[in-house]
């Protein structure tokens, strides 16, 4: 059974604040665009709910005879945040959404090699259904042949969950080709010119 140790409160999906039951507390996790507000009780009344919420789990675990724990293994996507240069700084993104119960263990690799400066880890965050997402970040600085990799470990996987990135840079045309194509297109263009004057002025004469 997971006891949660918060209650969050979100808008359009995105979490502005939270209680903190174990240091009764409420945490802003948004930028504080218009300054400091607070909201009064608030803390108070999520403990409140959060205490009926124990108790309502203590009957129905009581009247389902210790059901279970629910388990749902994670989905995982990565992805680098900004357009991929390489030799330029970027950052790896790894989301992990759709767990249950939280959290998650998230390791990176380089080449084969794990990865351990750079790395961040999100708390983890509800979902409307009840499932959790987690963030995991990696500064990097992407090279051609790079092979970079994110592995999710949770209870509900038999072996790591593992997504492979490699940078894709689409390649411009080659400038120096380019020029030369075109150095060669108006030599013959204008040596045809040139052929076609000879050859009318050969049968003027003619």
């Amino acid at each position: 059974m997971t006891l949660m140790q918060r209650m969050s409160v979100q808008l359009d999906g995105n979490e502005m604040f939270y209680v903190d039951f174990k240091n009764r507390d409420l945490v802003f996790t948004m930028p504080e665009f218009a300054g400091k507000w607070t909201i009064k009780g608030w803390v108070q009344q999520a403990q409140a709910q959060h205490q009926i919420c124990l108790n309502n789990l203590d009957v129905a675990v009581q009247a389902e005879k210790s059901p279970p724990e629910e388990i749902d293994p994670p989905q995982s996507t990565i992805y680098p945040r900004d357009m991929v240069v390489l030799g330029k700084n970027n950052i790896l993104v790894c989301f992990v959404t759709n767990f249950y119960p939280p959290p998650v263990k998230v390791k990176w690799t380089k080449n084969n090699a794990e990865m351990k400066e750079g790395v961040t880890l999100s708390r983890y965050y509800p979902n409307f259904d009840l499932t959790f997402q987690q963030l995991s970040t990696l500064s990097i600085t992407p090279e051609e042949g790079d092979i970079y990799s994110c592995s999710v470990e949770h209870k509900g996987l038999q072996e790591p969950l593992t997504k492979i990135w490699e940078p894709e840079v689409h390649k411009g045309p080659n400038m120096a080709a380019t020029a030369f194509c075109g150095i060669g297109l108006t030599l013959g263009l204008l040596g045809v010119g040139v052929g076609t004057f000879f050859l009318i002025k050969g049968n003027n004469c003619n």
